[in-house]
């Protein structure tokens, strides 16, 4: 007897993600995602290395160009892969499994986790500035754990808070909304700073052509462009959501696009405002000092009033890089789980709000864990290279599969092939190569802690081959 074939309309389909982002939400992630503290600290090592306010801006605007040519690379392979996970993907296809593991387990560990936990701590501690306990580091609760003793302090607690709350925000299929608003909050406060500080502040555009002496112009300058590669990173981050973005043969290029050029215009800014309050050297001078170059320029421009103002921002800001990272990072382990090399539970879509709330529920638990660790700056010091050394990767990928699926349909074809990507991965390989040589120590810690993947990874394969 035979059994009688199921009825189509009885089958019950996993829930699955939805194209709901529009252009201007994938940007308004690139922007939140790249303008970190990156932009307050990285252009005083610039100004050590370069000998004119001039040369300083050039080193940003050359940055901005290889972020611009990383993200039109970035566009070329969202379309041609639009999903969820953004490198994993591209790196899988092109060089297989492991590689594409590596990249996602280096994500989860340090790169979105990792400076998601950093980050938060930093807002607590400017919370601070007005509610004192917010700050405070005394330890409440010591949990002796072998090797790494978790502690509990009120700078712990709202910092936890804040993870666990913008991650319930993006539960909600509307995260975005809040995210948009956060983002929007963010450019715009930079933006009346900025204005401000050149129409109404007490600086000088002359400072500009002041210059002093450096050891080697040309090779201070290329020395300097490490650092703003660095500051740079994360304009890749719309291409991690390209599943959930309608229409993306279009809007993924020109969310990448404006995002990035968004960031590009923001930066130069940022560095004639410095420039426009102290010249070059003095600039550089504060790294030695110990000094904030936001406070000092504030100071410059506006006197002693500025620093609750500063204060405000600068906690929006990070929580706005907050929601950008909880956005992007949890689409890569949703990638990872879908190949069975992460937690399967992870790729579970919620029935209503279609979002990968499992993937967000297990980065915030291990984000937590890390603000309970503490060396934050650290972990996130180790594995900072990787994020550069991915998206290299990542870029090499377009040739590879250029060459290996030549018919396939490019809805988008990167600005510039192959002088543009191809620059970008030679630009990309050498600041690993930089950093490697100024940090061995730092490096040779973070490939560490990557390489610390490969058991995983390998359980991983062999659980999903037994079932």
């Amino acid at each position: 007897m035979s059994t009688p074939a199921a009825n189509p309309r009885d089958r019950v389909e996993e829930p699955t993600l939805r194209r709901r982002l529009g252009p201007l939400d994938g940007a308004a992630i690139v922007v939140s995602n790249v303008i970190g503290s990156g932009i307050f600290f990285v252009p005083m090592l610039v100004a050590l290395a370069v000998s004119s306010g001039w040369a300083m801006l050039g080193v940003w605007a050359f940055g901005g160009l290889l972020a611009f040519a990383g993200a039109m690379a970035y566009a070329e392979l969202a379309t041609l892969r639009p999903h969820a996970g953004g490198e994993y993907v591209y790196l899988r296809d092109a060089f297989g499994p492991l590689a594409a593991f590596m990249t996602g387990w280096t994500s989860f560990v340090a790169g979105f986790s990792g400076a998601i936990a950093a980050t938060s701590v930093g807002m607590a501690a400017f919370i601070g500035k007005f509610v004192p306990a917010a700050a405070d580091t005394a330890p409440l609760l010591t949990v002796p754990l072998p090797l790494v003793p978790l502690v509990v302090s009120k700078q712990a607690i709202i910092a936890i808070a804040a993870i666990v709350l913008l991650s319930l925000v993006h539960f909600h299929s509307n995260g975005r909304v809040v995210h948009n608003l956060l983002a929007s909050a963010k450019v715009s406060l930079l933006l009346v700073f900025i204005a401000i500080g050149l129409g109404w502040g007490s600086g000088s555009m002359a400072n500009l052509s002041v210059t002093h002496d450096v050891a080697s112009p040309l090779t201070g300058w290329i020395g300097a462009l490490v650092p703003v590669m660095f500051a740079y990173s994360g304009w890749n981050a719309a291409a991690y959501v390209a599943e959930e973005i309608k229409n993306p043969s279009r809007n993924v290029p020109f969310a990448l696009a404006l995002g990035t050029l968004g960031v590009v215009v923001i930066y130069l800014a940022l560095n004639v405002l410095y420039l426009y309050a102290m010249p070059v050297h003095e600039i550089g001078g504060l790294l030695d000092k110990g000094g904030t170059l936001t406070d000092v320029v504030a100071e410059r421009l506006f006197g002693n009033l500025a620093g609750n103002m500063l204060a405000v921002f600068t906690v929006v800001s990070m929580a706005a890089s907050i929601s950008a990272m909880v956005l992007a990072g949890p689409r890569v382990y949703f990638a990872m789980a879908r190949d069975h090399v992460f937690l399967e539970s992870a790729a579970k879509v919620h029935p209503k709000y279609r979002t990968p709330i499992l993937a967000i529920t297990v980065q915030a638990v291990w984000a937590s864990f890390l603000v309970l660790c503490g060396n934050l700056q650290q972990l996130v010091s180790y594995t900072g290279f990787a994020v550069v050394l991915f998206a290299g990767i990542a870029v090499l990928a377009l040739f590879v599969l250029r060459r290996r699926e030549p018919q396939a349909e490019r809805p988008f074809k990167a600005l510039g092939y192959p002088l543009a990507p191809g620059f970008f991965v030679i630009a990309s390989a050498g600041a690993i190569v930089a950093e490697a040589i100024r940090l061995p120590d730092t490096t040779a810690a973070g490939l560490a802690v990557i390489a610390a993947g490969l058991p995983v990874y390998f359980l991983f394969v062999v659980r999903a081959r037994r079932r």
